[in-house]
């Protein structure tokens, strides 16, 4: 298992683990015990050294190129922390993903951290879900682009605990903009659709540290 495997290995348990504290009801000695363990791990995580995340150029090439073979090794290499298809990242939704000819699908069971109504997903967690399936479609036509809006229609409320999926595809382009639509859906219930306008840029400008004001 390499260090990447085992930190996604590390970080689906911790997901589970805080859509399991906001599920159950723990007393105050279970919650003590809690604490101290957590201090516990907080302390070993903190002890390692920074993580630094570097892009391989010809990756990026590769990309810009439309090689569509590296396309879905580099949107994993790009998104693994993600908080929503990130699978090492703790706390998002670890959503999985895949092509389907020129449409982009992403799958993902909406745990009880994101619970906005009883039973029922936050209306921002379908919106991001519908955003990241959105930037998949650049990664289907060697594009990059950013969100420069995004409207979402909620038709049914998406259920805590079950599957939901998000479909999104390019509409058009025109010069820089690129129309996205997408939908989402839960068993056979429609829950959203989606359109979004997006901007490309020069793939390089994402991969520099935003400046600070």
């Amino acid at each position: 298992m390499t260090n990447d495997e085992r930190r996604i290995a590390v970080a689906t348990r911790l997901r589970a683990l805080g859509h399991a504290f906001v599920d159950r009801d723990l007393s105050d000695d279970e919650l003590d015990r809690l604490a101290h363990d957590v201090d516990a791990l907080l302390a070993r995580v903190e002890a390692g050294g920074p993580r630094t995340v570097s892009i391989d150029p010809d990756l990026v090439e590769a990309f810009t190129a439309q090689r569509l073979d590296t396309v879905s090794y580099l949107h994993e290499y790009l998104v693994s922390d993600s908080v929503v298809a990130g699978g090492a990242n703790p706390m998002g939704l670890g959503a999985r993903h895949w092509r389907d000819g020129d449409v982009a699908v992403m799958e993902a069971v909406i745990g009880k951290a994101f619970e906005g109504a009883p039973g029922r997903s936050h209306g921002g967690i379908i919106a991001t879900l519908i955003d990241e399936t959105m930037g998949f479609v650049l990664g289907l036509h060697g594009l990059f682009a950013l969100t420069a809006r995004l409207v979402v229609t909620y038709r049914a409320a998406a259920p805590v605990g079950q599957s939901v999926v998000a479909r999104a595809w390019l509409e058009r382009q025109d010069g820089r903009k690129l129309t996205i639509g997408a939908s989402v859906t839960a068993g056979d219930v429609r829950v959203a659709d989606a359109e979004a306008l997006f901007i490309t840029v020069d793939v390089t400008s994402l991969l520099d540290e935003p400046e600070s004001n």
